[in-house]
Formats: structure tokens, C-alpha cells, sequence
């Protein structure tokens, strides 16, 4: 035989069923009180059936099991001692307390056998019973040799380790060790009574005569970790058998002591949701548990967790409790909405009034109104504004308006039909019902979000008529939607016809509103309709509007109202020229430039956007064909500010500062000084001489690239991998380039690393930038010592350009190879 620490789980019950097989036989061929001792091999062999069901299960291979059959091993050991001797004489009550300690030793392995199946447990359960109750009918009493009891002693020694294991099945002791016994007498205990409770060896009477239910709460509070689990699981069997004792566990302090456990370890909580479930038959315990603190906000949090019993059990018991309206209600504050929803869909109507009321009410997380949707809230809400009193019109609507702020929301919203509705409702004139336009008028702000909106084509006109006859909080609500409709990249039919129909005119007096919000509302929705304004349109902007207009961004606070404002102007054709005549006399500019030096082109988004803005409007004041406003606009400062925005500005703003750039440098040449006027009295200095426009230049007289330093910042948009911006860089590039600067400025070019650049843009570029390269590449290959250092890498995406590009750029490609001498001048191949 192994050594006993080193034998296997399998090993030890193989070896204890032979031991059990040899003691029977023993039994059977004792030539002493053969009749006790057959009955007693008939006991001993039905161990061996019922260790045949823990050989080859690994899942029952825990220590307290493997030292619970090591129990029972010695006692076969024993037994095997006791009747192995030929000749003995045996007492018959020596036999009856061997088979009552192998009763016994079978006791501790169910007690120990806590995972195993319920029909095992019967089987040893029902053995341990028969064994523990035997009674041998009484014998003479036999006589023992010296050397046999010598022997008999030896082997209750190899016993004594276990017997203060032993749990002595009496049922006086098992409540004395309850009610008193330290925690692992508790523990063997609480075994003895789950084995009582499961073989009906006690009644129910007894367990109430003993106190049995408030002790085990008792005990509940004050155990360690594995007790609480054992009571619970102990309590479970209670109610489990007898029914009637789940009233007995309704009291509010024993369900409170019984919650704690929810807070605790896997195994305890889902062992306490189980038995919580199970008194939820009870009206007192529902009513009960919902009050008690922290209990409904544990069950949705374990709802969620990974414990698929733990999850289930939850699950059903909140379904139980939600019977209850403010337990449902307590539900939706912990995040389980489905009671609360069920409440809209199947409540009395004062029972959804209220469950809508506290929903409008909720600070409710995106998430939360994403499950909100998902369970179904919307529709009954929509169907109680729809078919409602006032009351419920009034709450429903505030719930809806909590909800409506998820994009999610709002296309379930137009889904519901509501729109007609709101709209219908803001018309409305009826004064019961005017409360109801403030929520209405909010939740279409948020509804007009989505494209989806614009299904209906005449939402926009509805809303728009609606301005004048509102009070500010419907205006505001109603200019909110009308700029989400405008904005919409399908709304461009939608937008026409507000203009055709009036918007400008009926907006324009919103401009002297004194309320902030609403005037920014209406600047907005200006600056978007004024987007391709026709001359007639234009018009409407008289001098006052447009001196209001500077005034606000003179003096707002507010960067998005300023950004508005701004945005309006920059969208006025450049063709209007009384307009940039009146902005001129208002002092624009040098408020413009102001703005622009105080603050960060892309700190934030409306910061970025109101750059964009700036850099639009300055395009009016530096167009080529009105040098004294270019002049102005130097002088003030404006070209640093464009080559800043070169660099730190969005695609858009450094699109509008190369435009305003290549305004301004196509005059330099013109502008600049000679260096070989002899007129002069004192010469400039070396420095303000300019190499690309053979004079002297400088930023604020001749609006110079080179003397602004422009150029780099110019080429760097070309290399990087925005496009937007190509097209202007390129004009401005090409001022550089005119017919008498152009070698100079070809340098200029290649000395930036521009070359490369260039020929980027022809592989990557829009067809009209493509055109613009190809024509400053024309003037560049002019020079031999460009064509030799840029020809080979140039002709690679020339010949690829030619056979897949546009046919308009054919020509100009031609050319190019010519100069590089890959075609004939006269070439007719394009």
C-alpha cells in the first residue's frame, strides 16, 4: 500500500472498498454471534456501491471529503480488528458501536460532500441512518484476551486524530453548538442540521420550539465568511422544506441582516439573492425589501455581473419588487429602466404620469438614455403627449425632452410620428396649453438635429413664422432648430426657399435683440442663408445692419456671437464694393486685426472658426485692384498675421490667408523701389533689397513674400497632406513668377525646396491646382540648371499625367517635355 499522503483520491476509495468487501467476509465467516454479524456484513457491504460514485469524480477531491472516507477508513480498520481474530468472542455491544462510529464516519463525508449530486447524498444519508439506529439484539458478553484488548486500544489510538471531528448527532447538541459553540463547532453543526433538515429526522415544531430561525440570523451578523455561507445555504433548505417558515423570516431586522450579504464574496451573495428570492413569495418580505437601504441598488449592480445564477436570481426578484410603484422607481435612479417602462406601457394613467415625472427629473448619462430607448420608453411616452390630458401631456413631454439630447433618442422620436404634433402644439393658442410649448419647442431643437427631419419640407417655414409670435425661450428653442435644419448638407432647397420667402428680412430685427443667447441664434442662422446671397438679397444689408453688425463685434463678450457676426460678413460678395466702403468708414479692420493678435487661431473650435472668419473678411481688404485699402491693410498689420495663419490656422483660415497673400503680391512689383534710381538721397539699407523683385521691398510698402517671410510657410502647405489649401498657395506662388521676375523667382522657389513640392501637387493635386503647377513648372524648366536638377524626377509624373490626366492640361504637359527634350516642340502627339 502507498504511503497515505502520497495515494491519489482514486487510490483511496479502491483501497477502502476492498477494505469494506474484506470486513463483510470476515463478517459472514465469524464463527462467533454469527447471526449479529451477518446482519452487520449486510450493513458494510453497501458502503462499496456508494464509494463506486466518488472513484472516478475529480469535482469531490477536496481536503474535508478526503478526510472524511480517511475516517471512515480507520473505522473499517477497526472493525476489520474486532472480528479478524479466530476464536474471539466478541461482545454484541462492541459490534453495535463500531457499526454506530462507521454511521458516524459516513456522516462526516456527507457533511463534507457539499458539491455533490442529491441522489449520492440520499444514498449515504439513508446508509448512515440505518447504521447509526441499529440495535443488536444482547448476547452473553463474550470474554477478550489480554493481547486483543492490547490490540483493540492500539487501534482507537490510530483513531483519536478524528474524534474531536466527530460530530455527535444529537440533536440537543447540535442547538447548544448553534446557539453557542465557537466557529468551528458551529461550522460541524450547521452540517448536523442541514443533514437533519434534509432527511426529515426533525419537524418543523421542533425548529420553532428551538429558535432555530432567529439564531441562525443571529449568527448570520457575527460569523466568519464560510459560516454566513453555510447559514444561508442552511436556510435555504428551511424554507426549501417548510414553507410556512418564510413568514418567519419577513421581519424587517432579519431581511436587513440577510441584505448585508449581497455586499459580500460571489459565492455569499448569490447563496443570499437565491434565499431572498425565495421569501419573495411573501407580500410582507416584497413590501419589506425595497425600503431597506442599499438593497435594490445591490441587485441591479449584480444584475450586471458576470454570475449568470447571481444574475438570473436578480433579475427576477427586481421583477417581483417592481410590482411596487416606488420600488420601480427606485429601479430607474439604480439604472434598471424595464420596470419603470413597463410602468409607461401597462400603468394606471396616474402611475405613468408619475413614472414620467421622475424621469424628467433624472440626471440621466448618455448610457442611461441609450437603455432608456432600447427598453422601449419612447413610444409610450409619445403615445401619453399625443392622447393625454394636460398633466400628462405636460410630463410626458418633460421626460421626453430629458431624453431627447441622444442622437439615438431623436431618431426614435421622428420614427413616433411626433413632429406634426409639437408643431401643431406651438401653433396652438389655446392658454391651457402654453405651457406645453416651452418642452415642445426644445425637444424640436433637438429633433431637428437629424436629417431625417427634413422629410418633411416645410418644417423649417413652419418654425420660422413662428418667431414673432413666441416668447424668448420658444425663440431661442426654435432658432436652435432652425440653424441644425440649415446646416444639414441636403437642406440646400430648404434654404432657398427661406430666403425667397423672407427669412433675411424677418431676421434682421433680431439683431437689435438684447438677449445674448437669442441674438447669437439669429446671427447663426444669417450667417448660413447668407451663404451665396444674390445682389437682391444683399441689398437687405443696409449701412445700419452692417454698422450693427461691427458694433456687436466690437462689443460682444460672446466669441460665438462674434464668430457669427464675422461669418456673415465674410460671406457678402467681393463685387459688392459699398459694403466694403461702409465697413471701411465703421473701422473694421483695425478691429479685425485686433481680435486676430489677441488671440490663438485654433485654441478652440470656435476660436478656429472665427479665424476662418477673419481671414474671409480680409480677402475684401486686400483685392488687388484698390492698392490705398492694401496699403491700409499693411499698415495695420495684416500680413503677419496671414503668414501666422499660414502655419497655425485650419485648412479653411490658411486657404483665405494665401488668397489675401497673393492679392497683396501681385502689386509688389509694381510697388517696389528701383535699385538703380539715382534720385535717392539716402539708399535703402542692404537689407530691404529683394533679390525676386530686383528692388527694394518691404512688408508694409510693397507687401513683399520674400520680406514677410512667407514663402516656407507657402511650401509647407504643399508638402503636407491637407489639399484644401493648394490651389491659393499656388497663386501666390505664382506671383513670384511673372514675366520679368520669373527666373529670379524660380530660385526663390527651388531655394525653398519648392520644386519638389510642386511636382507633388501634379500627382496628388485637383485638376485646377495640377494646372496651376504646370504652369509655374513651365517657367521654372525656363532655366537649364532647374531643368538638370529637377527634370528626371518631374518627367516620371509628366508622362503618367499625360496618358491618365485631364485633356485640358494636355498642351500645357507637351510643352514641358519639350523643354525637358523629350518631345519635339512641333509635336502633334497631344
Amino acid at each position: 500500500m502507498k504511503n497515505k499522503e502520497s495515494r491519489t483520491f482514486s487510490e483511496l476509495v479502491s483501497e477502502l472498498q476492498a477494505s469494506a468487501d474484506e470486513v463483510a467476509s470476515l463478517a459472514k465467516v465469524s464463527e462467533t454471534e454469527r447471526e449479529i454479524f451477518a446482519e452487520f456484513a449486510l450493513l458494510v457491504e453497501k458502503i462499496a456501491p456508494i464509494l463506486n460514485d466518488f472513484e472516478d469524480n475529480k469535482a469531490v477531491d477536496t481536503p474535508p471529503i478526503r478526510k472524511a472516507v480517511e475516517s471512515l477508513e480507520r473505522e473499517l480498520k477497526r472493525a476489520k480488528a474486532l472480528i479478524g481474530t479466530p476464536n474471539s468472542k466478541t461482545s454484541v455491544q462492541q459490534i453495535e458501536d463500531v457499526t454506530h462510529d462507521l454511521g458516524r464516519s459516513l456522516g462526516l463525508v456527507l457533511f463534507a460532500s457539499l458539491d455533490v449530486s442529491i441522489e449520492i447524498k440520499e444514498k449515504i444519508g439513508a446508509l448512515r441512518k440505518e447504521m447509526m439506529s441499529v440495535r443488536f439484539e444482547l448476547s452473553p458478553s463474550p470474554t477478550v484476551s489480554p493481547s486483543r484488548e492490547s490490540e483493540f486500544a492500539n487501534e482507537l489510538e490510530a483513531g483519536e486524530e478524528i474524534e474531536e471531528e466527530r460530530i455527535n448527532l444529537d440533536v440537543e447538541d447540535v442547538v447548544l453548538q448553534i446557539k453557542y459553540g465557537n466557529d468551528e463547532e458551529l461550522k460541524f453543526a450547521l452540517l448536523g442540521l442541514n443533514d437533519l433538515v434534509r432527511g426529515q429526522m426533525v419537524s418543523n415544531e421542533w425548529l420553532n420550539d428551538e429558535g432555530i430561525i432567529p439564531i441562525l440570523f443571529n449568527r448570520l451578523a457575527s460569523s466568519k465568511p464560510n459560516n454566513r455561507l453555510i447559514i444561508i445555504q442552511t436556510m435555504r433548505s428551511l424554507v426549501s422544506q417548510y414553507t410556512e417558515n418564510k413568514e418567519k423570516m419577513a421581519e424587517v431586522a432579519l431581511l436587513s441582516t440577510l441584505v448585508k450579504s449581497l455586499t459580500r464574496d460571489v459565492d455569499e451573495r448569490r447563496e443570499a439573492v437565491g434565499l431572498l428570492l425565495a421569501l419573495s413569495d411573501v407580500t410582507a418580505v416584497r413590501r419589506r425589501i425595497g425600503r431597506i437601504q442599499g438593497c435594490i441598488v445591490m441587485l441591479v449592480t449584480m444584475l450586471h455581473e458576470d454570475d449568470p445564477v447571481a444574475s438570473h436570481d436578480s433579475e427576477k426578484l427586481l421583477n417581483a419588487l417592481s410590482s411596487n410603484t416606488q420600488n420601480a422607481l427606485h429601479m430607474a435612479e439604480a439604472g434598471y429602466f424595464k420596470p419603470l417602462v413597463q410602468c409607461l406601457k401597462e400603468g394606471s394613467d396616474m402611475c405613468k404620469i408619475l413614472m414620467a415625472t421622475a424621469l424628467s427629473r433624472m440626471e440621466l448619462t448618455d448610457q442611461s438614455k441609450a437603455l432608456l430607448g432600447e427598453d422601449g420608453a419612447i413610444e409610450p411616452l409619445v403615445k401619453m403627449f399625443n392622447t393625454g390630458k394636460l398633466e400628462t401631456k405636460l410630463s410626458s413631454l418633460s421626460a421626453l425632452q430629458n431624453l431627447s439630447s441622444l442622437p439615438e433618442n431623436i431618431q426614435r422620436l421622428i420614427s413616433s410620428g411626433i413632429v406634426a404634433g409639437l408643431l401643431q402644439l406651438l401653433f396652438s393658442v389655446t392658454s391651457v396649453l402654453m405651457t406645453l410649448r416651452e418642452p415642445a419647442s426644445a425637444i424640436l431643437a433637438k429633433i431637428a438635429q437629424s436629417e431625417s427631419i427634413l422629410v418633411n419640407p416645410d418644417v423649417a417655414q413652419q418654425m420660422l413664422s413662428l418667431l414673432n409670435l413666441s416668447s424668448p425661450v420658444i425663440q431661442y428653442h426654435l432658432l436652435q432648430a432652425l440653424n441644425s435644419i440649415v446646416a444639414h448638407s441636403s437642406a440646400s432647397k430648404v434654404r432657398n426657399k427661406m430666403k425667397e420667402n423672407g427669412a433675411i428680412q424677418l431676421l434682421l430685427p433680431f439683431l437689435r435683440e438684447t438677449r445674448t443667447k437669442i441674438r447669437t441664434g439669429a446671427l447663426n442662422l444669417l450667417c448660413t442663408l447668407s451663404k451665396d446671397l444674390s445682389a437682391e438679397l444683399t441689398e437687405q444689408l443696409g449701412e445700419t445692419h452692417l454698422n450693427i453688425i461691427v458694433n456687436i463685434i466690437a462689443s460682444s463678450t460672446c466669441e460665438s456671437e462674434k464668430t457669427a457676426a464675422v461669418g456673415l460678413l465674410s460671406n457678402i460678395p467681393l463685387s459688392e464694393k459699398k459694403v466694403t466702403t461702409i465697413l471701411k468708414r465703421a473701422n473694421l479692420l483695425p478691429i479685425l486685426v485686433s481680435m486676430m493678435s489677441s488671440s490663438s487661431a485654433s485654441s478652440t473650435p470656435t476660436m478656429c472658426c472665427l479665424a476662418e472668419n477673419i481671414a474671409g473678411v480680409l480677402i475684401r481688404f486686400t483685392i488687388p485692384s484698390d492698392k490705398k485699402l492694401q496699403l491700409l491693410s499693411a499698415e495695420l498689420g495684416v500680413i503677419p498675421l496671414l503668414v501666422k495663419l499660414l502655419s497655425s490656422g485650419s485648412p479653411v483660415a490658411k486657404c483665405r490667408a494665401a488668397t489675401s497673400l497673393a492679392q497683396l503680391s501681385q502689386n509688389s512689383l509694381s510697388l517696389r523701389k528701383s535699385g538703380r534710381s539715382s534720385w535717392l538721397c539716402v539708399p535703402p539699407s542692404g537689407d530691404a533689397f529683394c533679390e525676386v523683385h530686383d528692388g527694394y521691398c518691404s512688408v508694409k510698402s510693397t507687401f513683399c513674400l520674400v520680406k514677410a517671410h512667407a514663402i516656407s510657410p507657402l511650401i509647407q502647405i504643399l508638402e503636407g497632406k491637407d489639399r484644401e489649401a493648394d490651389e491659393a498657395v499656388l497663386s501666390a506662388l505664382a506671383t513670384l513668377m511673372q514675366d520679368e521676375n520669373f527666373e529670379s523667382g524660380s530660385h526663390c522657389i527651388a531655394k525653398n525646396s519648392g520644386v519638389q513640392a510642386i511636382i507633388k501637387i501634379l500627382e496628388s493635386g485637383t485638376i485646377k491646382a495640377q494646372e496651376k503647377s504646370l504652369w509655374i513648372m513651365e517657367r521654372i524648366f525656363k532655366v537649364e540648371a532647374h531643368r538638370v536638377q529637377y527634370g528626371e524626377s518631374a518627367q516620371v509624373v509628366l508622362i503618367d499625367l499625360a496618358q491618365k490626366g485631364d485633356p485640358k492640361l494636355k498642351s500645357t504637359i507637351a510643352k514641358l517635355l519639350a523643354q525637358l527634350e523629350l518631345l519635339q516642340a512641333q509635336s502633334s502627339y497631344f
